[in-house]
C-alpha cells in the first residue's frame, strides 16, 4: 500500500513542536491536490477520490431540524467480513486494537463496506483553514495555538502536535447541544444507562473573531448535566478548556453536587482522573478520543496509510440500546467499517510526569482529522484499553461529527459505551449562536436543582 511522502517525512521529524506556518506553495495545495482541510484528494486502492463530500441533505433521505440524520447508504451491501479466522489476510489495514479484539473475543468481527468520503464543511471553514495554513503556529512547546482561528489550524501539518490540534479544534459549529447515554457494560452484558444533557460552545469557531489571541485563552466551554438515573441526577460539570495549557493554569473546571448544594472547583476533571460517568473504565482526557492538554507526552508521527475505521455509522445511531450493548463488545452487525487513510501517531509519557497510560497510539481520519481509534498501554507496556470513535457526517450543517464512543478494557473484560444518542429525543442541534450567561460557575447551580 502507498504511504504518503509527507507522512514518511514527518515520521522522521523530531517530536518537539516547531512553528507551523507553511509557504504559499503549500497552502495553495488546499483545494487542489489536497482537500480544503488538508486530506489527499486522490483515491488509493479501496479509497475513492474525494469529490466534495456530503454538503447538503441527500435526495434519498428526509430530514427535519433536530432529528437524527438518516442513512443515505442503507442499501450498501457488506463487501467482506473480517474475523479471527481471516484476520491475517487483512493485517495491513487493521489497527493493533482491532487485532487484539479479534483475538480476545471469538465472535468479534468487522463488517467492511464501500468507502464513502462524506466529510464536508462550510465554505467559511475552508477559507479560514487556508489562511490558518499561512499564519497558524504552535506556541508553548506545542501546548497552544497562535495566529489561527476557526476551521483546522494546521491543514498541512509539520508534526504530531499539529495533527492532534487539528482534532482538538476541528469544526463542530459554534454551539452544540445534545442528549446522550453512557453505559459501563459488565462481562455478562449488564449495564445501567446514565443519561446526560450537554452543551459545548466553541469560541474558536466564533464567526466574529479573527485570531486565537482574541479568545482569552479559552477554546471550549463545556457544560454537562446528568439527568438519570435518579441517584446521579443533578450532578453538573462546567469546563473551560485552555487554548494554551501553559497559561493561567490551563483547564478550569467546576462541579455542582445536589447532595452538598455547592459549586466547587474540580481540578480532577483532567488528564488521567476517572472520566465522568465512566465507572472507572476511562480517563477524563480520553473523552472525544482525546481532549485537553498535550503536555504530558512526547508526540511523533508513525505514518499515514489506509486503515479500517468505523465511518458513516448511521446504523449504530438507530439501533436500540438493548440490541447494541451485548456481552464483551457491542453488536458488531450495527457497525459500519470502511477503509480510510489515517494519520497514525503515538504519544509517549514524558520523564518526570505521570499518567496511567504510558503510551497511546492514535489513528485519525484524514478527512475529518478526528480520532477514530486508539490503543492505550499501561506502565508495563501492555495493551490495556482500545478506543473506537464512530464517525457520522452531519450533512445538514455540513460537518463530520462523532457517534458512539467505545472503550474496551481488555484486562477487565468490560467496556464503556459513551455518547450514544440512539433512543434520545431530538434535542440535538448545531448553531451559530451564543448565550454566554449559561457558562458560568454561578449558573450551573440552577441546572442541578431538582
Amino acid at each position: 500500500m502507498k504511504v504518503s511522502k509527507l507522512a514518511i517525512a514527518l515520521a522522521f521529524c523530531a517530536p518537539m513542536a516547531a512553528n507551523a506556518a507553511v509557504p504559499d506553495s503549500q497552502a495553495n495545495r488546499l483545494g487542489n491536490d489536497l482537500t480544503p482541510i488538508g486530506a489527499e484528494k486522490a483515491g488509493e486502492g479501496d479509497i475513492p477520490a474525494w469529490t466534495g463530500g456530503l454538503s447538503s441533505v441527500p435526495s434519498n433521505v428526509t430530514y427535519k431540524a433536530g432529528q437524527h440524520v438518516a442513512d443515505p447508504f442503507a442499501s450498501d451491501p457488506i463487501k467482506y467480513t473480517i474475523t479471527s479466522a481471516n484476520a491475517d489476510k487483512y493485517a495491513a489495514i487493521l489497527t493493533d486494537g482491532q487485532k487484539a479484539m479479534l483475538k480476545a473475543y471469538p465472535d468479534y468481527k468487522l463488517n467492511v463496506y464501500e468507502t464513502r468520503r462524506t466529510c464536508a464543511y462550510p465554505q467559511k471553514v475552508y477559507a479560514a483553514t487556508k489562511n490558518n495554513a499561512k499564519v497558524g503556529e504552535l506556541i508553548g512547546g506545542g501546548s497552544g495555538v497562535g495566529g489561527a482561528i476557526m476551521g483546522f489550524p494546521f491543514p498541512v501539518p509539520n508534526n504530531a502536535f499539529e495533527v492532534m490540534w487539528n482534532h482538538t479544534l476541528r469544526y463542530r459549529s459554534f454551539k452544540l447541544t445534545r442528549q446522550f447515554a453512557a453505559a459501563p457494560v459488565t462481562r455478562g452484558g449488564d449495564y445501567t444507562l446514565t443519561i446526560v444533557q450537554d452543551e459545548a460552545l466553541f469560541p474558536w469557531s466564533d464567526p466574529v473573531k479573527t485570531k486565537a489571541e482574541e479568545l482569552n485563552n479559552i477554546s471550549l466551554y463545556y457544560l454537562s448535566n446528568t439527568i438519570a438515573p435518579a441517584r446521579e441526577a443533578g450532578n453538573v460539570i462546567l469546563v473551560y478548556d485552555a487554548l494554551n495549557a501553559t497559561l493561567n493554569g490551563g483547564r478550569q473546571a467546576w462541579q455542582y453536587s445536589p447532595g452538598t448544594r455547592r459549586v466547587r472547583r474540580a481540578p480532577n476533571i483532567s488528564y488521567d482522573n476517572p472520566g465522568t460517568n465512566s465507572d472507572g473504565l476511562s480517563t477524563s482526557d480520553a473523552f472525544d478520543g482525546y481532549n485537553g492538554a498535550l503536555d504530558r507526552y512526547d508526540w511523533s508521527v508513525i505514518d499515514k496509510k489506509p486503515t479500517l475505521i468505523a465511518a458513516n455509522s448511521f446504523k449504530t445511531d438507530a439501533i436500540k440500546y438493548k440490541d447494541f450493548l451485548t456481552p464483551g463488545h457491542v453488536n458488531q452487525d450495527a457497525v459500519r467499517y470502511e477503509v480510510h487513510r489515517t494519520w497514525n501517531f503515538e504519544a509517549k509519557l514524558r520523564a518526570n510526569t505521570r499518567h496511567v497510560y504510558a503510551r497511546r497510539v492514535y489513528h485519525n481520519d484524514e478527512d475529518s482529522w478526528q480520532v477514530s481509534a486508539a490503543e492505550l498501554y499501561d506502565g508495563r507496556g501492555q495493551l490495556w484499553r482500545v478506543q473506537e470513535v464512530q464517525q457520522i457526517p452531519h450533512y445538514e450543517v455540513p460537518l463530520c461529527g462523532t457517534g458512539a464512543e467505545l472503550v474496551y478494557d481488555l484486562q477487565a473484560g468490560r467496556y464503556l459505551a459513551l455518547a450514544m444518542q440512539n433512543e434520545e429525543p431530538a434535542v440535538n442541534y448545531f448553531a451559530d449562536e451564543l448565550d454566554a450567561s449559561r457558562y458560568t460557575p454561578n449558573a450551573i447551580r440552577q441546572l442541578g436543582v431538582r
